[in-house]
Protein backbone atom coordinates (compact mmCIF):
# COMPACT_ATOMS: atom_id res chain seq x y z
CA UNK A 1 0.00 0.00 0.00
CA UNK A 2 1.18 3.28 -1.06
CA UNK A 3 1.08 5.82 1.99
CA UNK A 4 0.09 9.51 1.37
CA UNK A 5 2.63 12.00 2.29
CA UNK A 6 2.37 16.07 3.16
CA UNK A 7 5.62 18.31 3.00
CA UNK A 8 7.38 20.24 5.85
CA UNK A 9 6.06 23.50 3.84
CA UNK A 10 2.62 22.75 3.24
CA UNK A 11 2.34 21.48 6.74
CA UNK A 12 3.76 24.76 7.97
CA UNK A 13 1.01 26.29 5.57
CA UNK A 14 -1.88 24.97 7.16
CA UNK A 15 -0.70 26.03 10.80
CA UNK A 16 0.04 29.37 9.54
CA UNK A 17 -3.69 29.90 8.32
CA UNK A 18 -5.33 27.95 11.44
CA UNK A 19 -6.58 25.05 10.27
CA UNK A 20 -7.52 22.40 12.41
CA UNK A 21 -5.03 19.61 12.24
CA UNK A 22 -4.57 16.12 14.38
CA UNK A 23 -1.36 14.83 14.22
CA UNK A 24 -0.03 11.61 15.95
CA UNK A 25 3.76 11.51 17.12
CA UNK A 26 5.22 8.28 17.21
CA UNK A 27 8.35 8.97 19.05
CA UNK A 28 9.49 7.82 22.07
CA UNK A 29 7.57 9.88 24.77
CA UNK A 30 10.38 11.27 25.94
CA UNK A 31 11.63 13.08 23.17
CA UNK A 32 7.69 14.22 22.81
CA UNK A 33 7.65 15.64 25.91
CA UNK A 34 10.89 18.09 25.24
CA UNK A 35 9.56 18.94 21.88
CA UNK A 36 6.36 18.68 19.46
CA UNK A 37 4.82 20.14 16.82
CA UNK A 38 2.81 23.46 17.40
CA UNK A 39 -0.14 25.20 15.91
CA UNK A 40 -3.07 27.76 17.50
CA UNK A 41 -5.49 24.94 16.24
CA UNK A 42 -2.93 21.69 16.27
CA UNK A 43 -4.23 19.02 18.62
CA UNK A 44 -1.72 16.26 18.62
CA UNK A 45 -1.13 12.87 20.36
CA UNK A 46 1.64 10.94 21.47
CA UNK A 47 1.51 7.38 20.33
CA UNK A 48 5.23 5.57 20.35
CA UNK A 49 5.96 3.72 16.87
CA UNK A 50 6.76 0.67 18.83
CA UNK A 51 2.98 0.45 20.74
CA UNK A 52 1.86 0.32 17.13
CA UNK A 53 3.55 -2.61 15.48
CA UNK A 54 1.14 -5.33 16.09
CA UNK A 55 -1.88 -2.55 15.33
CA UNK A 56 -3.42 0.89 16.19
CA UNK A 57 -6.16 -1.26 18.98
CA UNK A 58 -5.00 1.01 21.61
CA UNK A 59 -5.37 4.55 19.86
CA UNK A 60 -8.14 3.57 17.80
CA UNK A 61 -10.81 5.00 19.88
CA UNK A 62 -8.97 8.45 19.93
CA UNK A 63 -8.60 9.06 15.91
CA UNK A 64 -11.07 11.13 14.43
CA UNK A 65 -13.17 9.62 11.29
CA UNK A 66 -13.87 13.50 10.10
CA UNK A 67 -10.98 14.72 9.67
CA UNK A 68 -7.32 14.02 7.70
CA UNK A 69 -4.45 12.39 10.15
CA UNK A 70 -1.40 13.30 9.66
CA UNK A 71 1.53 11.15 11.31
CA UNK A 72 5.16 12.12 12.48
CA UNK A 73 8.26 10.84 13.61
CA UNK A 74 11.87 11.24 13.95
CA UNK A 75 13.04 11.05 9.97
CA UNK A 76 9.71 10.20 8.44
CA UNK A 77 10.33 6.44 8.30
CA UNK A 78 8.07 5.04 11.44
CA UNK A 79 5.73 7.35 10.41
CA UNK A 80 4.99 5.67 7.05
CA UNK A 81 4.61 2.22 8.75
CA UNK A 82 2.10 3.71 11.47
CA UNK A 83 0.45 5.81 8.64
CA UNK A 84 -0.29 2.39 7.00
CA UNK A 85 -1.48 0.93 9.80
CA UNK A 86 -4.20 3.97 10.29
CA UNK A 87 -5.20 2.91 6.52
CA UNK A 88 -6.00 -0.27 6.97
CA UNK A 89 -7.68 -0.14 9.93
CA UNK A 90 -10.50 1.90 7.68
CA UNK A 91 -8.92 5.50 8.12
CA UNK A 92 -8.84 7.49 4.86
CA UNK A 93 -6.93 10.51 4.95
CA UNK A 94 -3.70 9.39 6.21
CA UNK A 95 -0.62 11.11 5.57
CA UNK A 96 2.94 10.43 6.68
CA UNK A 97 5.05 13.92 7.50
CA UNK A 98 8.10 13.47 4.40
CA UNK A 99 11.49 14.07 6.69
CA UNK A 100 10.07 13.57 10.36
CA UNK A 101 10.59 16.11 12.86
CA UNK A 102 14.51 16.58 11.43
CA UNK A 103 12.91 18.38 8.26
CA UNK A 104 10.60 20.27 10.55
CA UNK A 105 13.65 21.75 12.39
CA UNK A 106 14.85 23.15 9.42
CA UNK A 107 12.20 24.66 7.67
CA UNK A 108 12.16 27.83 7.11
CA UNK A 109 9.11 30.47 6.18
CA UNK A 110 9.91 33.50 5.00
CA UNK A 111 6.97 36.41 5.61
CA UNK A 112 6.82 40.16 4.63
CA UNK A 113 6.82 42.02 8.01
CA UNK A 114 6.91 45.58 5.71
CA UNK A 115 7.99 48.12 4.07
CA UNK A 116 10.91 50.46 4.90
CA UNK A 117 10.38 54.31 4.59
CA UNK A 118 13.51 54.60 3.14
CA UNK A 119 12.75 51.94 0.46
CA UNK A 120 12.95 48.36 0.55
CA UNK A 121 11.50 45.78 2.83
CA UNK A 122 12.00 43.70 5.68
CA UNK A 123 11.57 39.74 5.88
CA UNK A 124 11.26 37.26 8.67
CA UNK A 125 12.52 33.91 8.29
CA UNK A 126 10.50 31.93 10.50
CA UNK A 127 12.15 28.38 11.73
CA UNK A 128 8.61 27.04 13.18
CA UNK A 129 10.41 23.79 13.85
CA UNK A 130 13.06 25.47 16.18
CA UNK A 131 11.74 28.98 17.65
CA UNK A 132 14.72 30.85 15.66
CA UNK A 133 14.02 34.05 13.58
CA UNK A 134 16.24 35.76 10.85
CA UNK A 135 15.85 39.12 8.92
CA UNK A 136 16.65 39.95 5.25
CA UNK A 137 16.59 43.89 5.11
CA UNK A 138 16.76 44.56 1.33
CA UNK A 139 16.65 48.05 -0.64
CA UNK A 140 17.62 48.88 -4.31
CA UNK A 141 18.48 45.47 -5.17
CA UNK A 142 20.66 45.06 -1.92
CA UNK A 143 19.89 42.73 1.06
CA UNK A 144 21.76 42.16 4.44
CA UNK A 145 20.65 38.61 6.51
CA UNK A 146 20.61 39.31 10.41
CA UNK A 147 20.71 35.98 12.60
CA UNK A 148 21.36 33.83 9.64
CA UNK A 149 19.94 29.84 10.14
CA UNK A 150 22.47 27.03 9.18
CA UNK A 151 20.72 26.11 6.15
CA UNK A 152 21.93 28.72 3.50
CA UNK A 153 20.25 27.15 0.40
CA UNK A 154 16.28 28.58 1.80
CA UNK A 155 18.28 32.03 1.87
CA UNK A 156 19.57 31.56 -1.51
CA UNK A 157 16.61 30.62 -3.46
CA UNK A 158 14.69 33.10 -1.73
CA UNK A 159 17.51 36.24 -3.04
CA UNK A 160 17.52 34.76 -6.32
CA UNK A 161 13.36 34.99 -6.33
CA UNK A 162 13.70 38.80 -5.58
CA UNK A 163 16.72 39.53 -7.59
CA UNK A 164 18.86 41.10 -4.34
CA UNK A 165 22.44 40.67 -4.43
CA UNK A 166 23.62 39.80 -0.55
CA UNK A 167 26.07 42.63 0.77
CA UNK A 168 26.11 41.22 4.80
CA UNK A 169 25.60 38.98 7.09
CA UNK A 170 25.08 39.67 10.91
CA UNK A 171 25.13 37.60 14.08
CA UNK A 172 23.26 40.15 16.70
CA UNK A 173 25.78 37.70 19.05
CA UNK A 174 27.62 34.20 19.02
CA UNK A 175 24.85 32.15 19.37
CA UNK A 176 24.74 28.81 21.46
CA UNK A 177 21.50 27.37 20.55
CA UNK A 178 21.70 27.18 16.53
CA UNK A 179 24.71 27.00 14.13
CA UNK A 180 24.72 30.36 12.14
CA UNK A 181 25.34 29.88 8.49
CA UNK A 182 26.14 33.97 8.10
CA UNK A 183 30.29 32.84 7.73
CA UNK A 184 29.58 30.55 5.35
CA UNK A 185 26.63 32.09 3.21
CA UNK A 186 29.51 35.59 3.37
CA UNK A 187 31.64 33.52 1.86
CA UNK A 188 29.84 32.10 -0.77
CA UNK A 189 28.08 35.62 -1.58
CA UNK A 190 31.30 37.73 -1.16
CA UNK A 191 30.14 39.43 0.97
CA UNK A 192 31.28 41.23 4.46
CA UNK A 193 30.38 38.96 7.58
CA UNK A 194 29.56 40.70 10.94
CA UNK A 195 30.18 39.96 14.74
CA UNK A 196 29.95 42.32 17.65
CA UNK A 197 33.74 41.73 18.65
CA UNK A 198 33.17 41.45 22.70
CA UNK A 199 31.56 37.68 21.24
CA UNK A 200 34.50 37.14 19.32
CA UNK A 201 37.94 36.43 21.71
CA UNK A 202 38.02 32.91 21.00
CA UNK A 203 37.02 33.00 17.26
CA UNK A 204 39.27 30.98 14.69
CA UNK A 205 38.08 33.32 11.47
CA UNK A 206 38.20 36.64 10.39
CA UNK A 207 35.32 39.02 10.72
CA UNK A 208 34.17 42.51 10.33
CA UNK A 209 33.64 44.00 13.89
CA UNK A 210 30.60 45.76 14.73
CA UNK A 211 30.45 48.03 17.79
CA UNK A 212 27.94 50.83 19.32
CA UNK A 213 26.77 53.53 16.78
CA UNK A 214 28.75 51.76 13.82
CA UNK A 215 26.17 51.70 10.70
CA UNK A 216 25.58 49.39 7.68
CA UNK A 217 24.24 51.03 4.67
CA UNK A 218 21.68 48.08 2.40
CA UNK A 219 20.75 50.51 -0.32
CA UNK A 220 19.05 53.37 0.91
CA UNK A 221 18.60 51.76 4.13
CA UNK A 222 20.49 51.95 7.41
CA UNK A 223 21.24 49.27 10.24
CA UNK A 224 22.44 51.50 13.25
CA UNK A 225 24.00 49.06 15.55
CA UNK A 226 23.14 49.69 19.48
CA UNK A 227 25.12 47.61 22.11
CA UNK A 228 22.93 45.77 24.19
CA UNK A 229 24.87 42.96 26.52
CA UNK A 230 23.16 40.73 28.99
CA UNK A 231 22.46 37.32 27.25
CA UNK A 232 26.18 37.81 26.10
CA UNK A 233 28.75 40.28 26.80
CA UNK A 234 29.04 41.04 23.27
CA UNK A 235 24.99 41.12 22.34
CA UNK A 236 23.95 43.93 19.93
CA UNK A 237 20.99 45.05 18.82
CA UNK A 238 20.16 47.09 15.66
CA UNK A 239 17.95 49.60 14.53
CA UNK A 240 16.78 49.24 11.01
CA UNK A 241 15.29 52.54 9.49
CA UNK A 242 14.18 54.08 12.77
CA UNK A 243 11.58 51.77 12.79
CA UNK A 244 12.65 48.09 13.76
CA UNK A 245 14.75 46.79 16.68
CA UNK A 246 16.18 43.82 15.69
CA UNK A 247 16.61 42.41 19.22
CA UNK A 248 18.20 38.87 18.72
CA UNK A 249 18.08 37.49 22.52
CA UNK A 250 17.93 39.88 24.88
CA UNK A 251 14.30 40.88 24.53
CA UNK A 252 11.16 38.60 23.13
CA UNK A 253 7.63 39.11 23.04
CA UNK A 254 6.58 37.16 26.23
CA UNK A 255 10.16 37.24 27.94
CA UNK A 256 13.25 37.96 28.11
CA UNK A 257 16.81 36.64 27.48
CA UNK A 258 18.91 34.47 29.62
CA UNK A 259 22.41 35.62 30.67
CA UNK A 260 23.56 31.89 31.71
CA UNK A 261 24.87 30.46 28.51
CA UNK A 262 28.39 31.17 28.57
CA UNK A 263 27.98 30.12 32.06
CA UNK A 264 28.28 34.09 33.20
CA UNK A 265 24.57 34.40 34.39
CA UNK A 266 26.10 36.43 37.71
CA UNK A 267 28.35 38.51 35.92
CA UNK A 268 25.92 39.34 33.33
CA UNK A 269 23.09 40.24 35.07
CA UNK A 270 23.26 43.68 35.73
CA UNK A 271 24.19 44.10 31.87
CA UNK A 272 21.10 42.26 31.35
CA UNK A 273 18.85 45.04 33.45
CA UNK A 274 21.37 48.35 31.98
CA UNK A 275 20.04 46.79 28.72
CA UNK A 276 16.16 46.91 29.22
CA UNK A 277 15.96 49.24 31.96
CA UNK A 278 18.19 52.00 30.72
CA UNK A 279 19.00 51.68 26.82
CA UNK A 280 16.34 50.41 25.47
CA UNK A 281 13.83 52.59 27.83
CA UNK A 282 14.94 55.69 25.76
CA UNK A 283 13.97 54.41 22.40
CA UNK A 284 10.84 55.15 20.13
CA UNK A 285 7.74 53.06 21.45
CA UNK A 286 6.45 52.64 18.16
CA UNK A 287 9.70 50.55 16.83
CA UNK A 288 8.50 47.06 15.80
CA UNK A 289 10.47 45.02 18.06
CA UNK A 290 11.75 41.94 15.94
CA UNK A 291 13.48 38.82 18.12
CA UNK A 292 15.86 36.19 17.50
CA UNK A 293 13.40 33.38 19.07
CA UNK A 294 9.86 33.00 19.96
CA UNK A 295 8.97 30.70 22.95
CA UNK A 296 5.65 29.57 21.75
CA UNK A 297 3.19 29.73 19.13
CA UNK A 298 0.88 32.05 20.89
CA UNK A 299 3.80 34.70 20.18
CA UNK A 300 2.65 34.66 16.42
CA UNK A 301 0.68 37.12 15.21
CA UNK A 302 -1.93 36.02 12.42
CA UNK A 303 -0.02 35.87 9.67
CA UNK A 304 2.92 34.01 11.30
CA UNK A 305 5.07 36.91 12.04
CA UNK A 306 6.52 37.12 15.40
CA UNK A 307 6.55 41.20 16.10
CA UNK A 308 5.32 43.85 18.80
CA UNK A 309 5.78 47.49 19.46
CA UNK A 310 8.38 48.28 22.48
CA UNK A 311 5.97 50.33 23.97
CA UNK A 312 3.63 47.43 23.93
CA UNK A 313 5.88 45.61 25.30
CA UNK A 314 7.06 47.72 28.71
CA UNK A 315 3.22 47.62 29.55
CA UNK A 316 3.15 43.63 28.98
CA UNK A 317 6.50 42.11 29.43
CA UNK A 318 7.00 40.98 32.45
CA UNK A 319 10.65 41.23 31.98
CA UNK A 320 10.64 44.54 31.75
CA UNK A 321 8.68 45.27 34.82
CA UNK A 322 10.49 44.07 37.65
CA UNK A 323 11.49 46.91 39.94
CA UNK A 324 13.80 45.25 42.39
CA UNK A 325 16.97 44.16 41.63
CA UNK A 326 17.29 41.57 43.79
CA UNK A 327 13.84 40.12 42.45
CA UNK A 328 15.09 40.59 38.66
CA UNK A 329 18.84 38.94 39.55
CA UNK A 330 16.81 35.82 40.76
CA UNK A 331 14.53 36.12 38.24
CA UNK A 332 17.23 35.51 35.46
CA UNK A 333 19.56 33.84 36.85
CA UNK A 334 17.86 31.12 39.40
CA UNK A 335 15.03 28.03 38.33
CA UNK A 336 16.22 28.78 34.34
CA UNK A 337 14.47 26.14 31.62
CA UNK A 338 17.29 23.31 31.18
CA UNK A 339 20.32 24.67 28.33
CA UNK A 340 19.59 24.25 24.87
CA UNK A 341 20.85 20.89 23.32
CA UNK A 342 24.61 20.51 22.96
CA UNK A 343 24.54 24.39 23.27
CA UNK A 344 28.51 23.99 24.15
CA UNK A 345 29.31 22.03 21.29
CA UNK A 346 27.09 24.73 19.14
CA UNK A 347 28.87 27.96 20.38
CA UNK A 348 32.50 25.90 19.57
CA UNK A 349 30.96 25.12 15.99
CA UNK A 350 30.09 28.54 15.42
CA UNK A 351 33.76 30.20 17.09
CA UNK A 352 35.15 27.79 14.38
CA UNK A 353 36.63 25.64 17.01
CA UNK A 354 35.32 22.27 15.93
CA UNK A 355 33.90 21.64 12.61
CA UNK A 356 30.80 18.56 12.92
CA UNK A 357 29.49 17.24 9.62
CA UNK A 358 26.07 17.97 8.40
CA UNK A 359 24.77 15.22 10.54
CA UNK A 360 26.18 16.14 13.66
CA UNK A 361 25.16 19.67 13.46
CA UNK A 362 21.63 17.94 13.17
CA UNK A 363 21.78 16.07 15.90
CA UNK A 364 22.70 19.17 17.78
CA UNK A 365 20.49 21.64 17.04
CA UNK A 366 17.50 19.04 16.97
CA UNK A 367 14.90 20.51 20.01
CA UNK A 368 13.68 23.62 21.24
CA UNK A 369 15.77 27.09 21.11
CA UNK A 370 15.38 27.67 25.24
CA UNK A 371 17.12 30.93 25.34
CA UNK A 372 14.35 32.61 27.50
CA UNK A 373 14.43 32.93 30.88
CA UNK A 374 11.08 31.27 31.02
Amino acid sequence: MSVKTITVKDLVRKILNHDDLFIIDARNTDDFDDWKIEGKNVEIINAPYFELLEGIDSIQDKLPKDKDIYVVCAKGGSSEFVAEQIEEAGFVNVYSIAGGMKVWSEYLEPIKVGDLKSGGSIYQFVRIGKGCLSYLIESNGEGAIVDTNRMIEQYEDFLLSKNVSLKALIDTHLHADHISGGRQLAEKMDARYYLPPKDAEEVTFSYNPINDGDSVMIGSVEIEALYSPGHTIGSTSFIVDDQYLLSGDILFIDSIGRPDLAGKAQDWVSDLRQTLYKRYKVLADDLLVLPAHFMGINEMNDDGSVSEKLGTLYKQNHGLNIEDDEEFRVTVSENLPPQPNSYQEIRETNMGKIIPDLEQQREMEIGPNRCAVR
